[in-house]
């Protein structure tokens, strides 16, 4: 499986909305995989509240606030010589606060999450936005997957 998906207890999102969040999230990792001409990368997408967030963002990164998105590398974790047995298939976690999330949409929360979720998988793939050129690319390849999630049909790279 490409994506697993958790939802804490208390986080309230329909049927529906959780089988379209896993399965156009899903299409972004497979196609992100395809680029990188593997046949699929795992990942694991959790969805908490701000308090949940606020604890993880406290403990890894030393920020003592809710943020919205946080991403777990698990090549970060490899590179560190930390991690025996490394598999490179399995890219990693990518954490969402729908507290967060609903404060910030301005089209609706599906597509924030969508947004979030393409922000944490560029992440997990070694993105980053420490200046305006690197924002550019990462911006530009989490929209590429945005694009894939809500196309139909096989999954292209991207």
């Amino acid at each position: 499986m490409s994506l697993a998906l958790l939802i804490d207890d208390g986080i309230a999102l329909p049927a529906a909305t959780r089988r379209q969040l896993r399965t156009e999230v899903a299409r972004m990792v497979r196609a992100a995989a395809r680029r990188d001409q593997r046949a699929d990368y795992e990942v694991s997408l959790r969805l908490v509240d701000d308090a949940a967030i606020h604890a993880l963002n406290r403990d890894y990164r030393h920020k003592n606030k809710p943020t919205d998105v946080l991403a777990f590398a698990q090549r970060d974790v490899a590179t560190r010589g930390a991690a025996v047995g490394f598999d490179p298939a399995i890219l990693g976690d990518i954490v969402i606060s729908i507290d967060t999330a609903r404060r910030q949409a301005r089209r609706g929360l599906y597509r924030e999450l969508i947004h979030l979720a393409s922000h944490g998988l560029c992440h997990l793939l070694g993105y980053d936005h420490r200046d305006d050129a690197e924002e550019r690319t990462m911006n530009a390849r989490a929209a590429a997957l945005r694009v894939e999630a809500l196309r139909r049909g096989r999954v292209r790279a991207a």
